[in-house]
């Protein structure tokens, strides 16, 4: 289906730092979008060269300060109402695209809309350890919604508005190699010690020593992680030590001042 057969006009927008692994094929699955802005925070890699080959990319630069400006400072830039978000590591199933499509052909009901995603570990689908209820607003009309400017990592959509859901599910390669996704929830831990700092929220020894030890056996046992076998084990472990470092750096924080 043709751009010319959405009722609404939509804007896709995505944020990105050294993407060249996913972007390409990221962007070959849009062709239903009326433009596609990329706001990259400088990337060093082929990033920039892979999405200016594709005609309706408007690529922008812009320093990354932290996840909800980058998000809200892609959303400005939207021409349409209508903002359809992606990571550069997640992909559309041709049944959520035509969902989409029909969602805004026929004149959508809710200000937002809610996608489920699956996680993929490597190649294989990640069925349990805490992913299973995973859900993501991705589809918003950006008139009624906005990035509460108060979380600076896992960002929260405030929506003036009705909220739906898809039916479809987004799928989230986040796990490509233990290192990587090490790499990256460490950076998310360190911006959620920087927003517990500003709230003036100081750690205690308790935190530091139950929450990360609650944190894996809740996801491990309470939310079925060992069925997800070895697998399950490993991002269970790397998801409680994402709030040890978490809780390491807002100690940081604190002994600085």
């Amino acid at each position: 289906m043709t751009t010319n057969s959405l009722v609404k006009k939509l804007s896709v927008l995505i944020i990105t730092l050294n993407e060249e692994e996913h972007i390409n094929a990221l962007l070959s699955d849009l062709d239903f979008a009326d433009e596609i802005i990329i706001v990259d925070s400088f990337s060093t890699d082929r990033t920039e060269g892979i999405a200016k080959s594709f005609s309706k990319v408007k690529f922008l630069q812009n320093k990354f300060e932290n996840f909800t400006t980058q998000r809200n400072f892609a959303i400005e830039q939207a021409k349409n109402d209508w903002v359809l978000f992606l990571d550069a590591d997640e992909r559309l199933t041709p049944e959520l695209k035509q969902e989409i499509i029909e969602t805004l052909q026929n004149n959508p009901y809710c200000s937002a809309y809610f996608f489920e995603r699956v996680f993929m570990f490597e190649n294989s689908i990640l069925k349990y350890s805490g992913n299973q209820t995973d859900k993501i607003f991705r589809l918003f009309d950006k008139n009624f919604a906005k990035y509460d400017e108060r979380r600076l990592v896992h960002e929260k959509l405030i929506v003036n508005g009705k909220i739906g859901f898809l039916k479809n599910k987004l799928i989230h390669y986040s796990f490509s190699s233990y290192i990587d996704y090490k790499e990256k929830i460490v950076f998310y831990a360190k911006f959620k010690a920087h927003e517990k700092f500003i709230k003036n929220i100081k750690p205690t020894f308790l935190h530091q020593l139950f929450h990360p030890v609650y944190n894996f056996f809740y996801n491990y046992i309470i939310r079925l992680g060992f069925l997800d076998g070895k697998k399950g084990i490993i991002i269970c472990y790397l998801n409680a030590y994402c709030i040890t470092v978490r809780y390491r750096e807002l100690k940081r924080l604190w002994n600085q001042k």
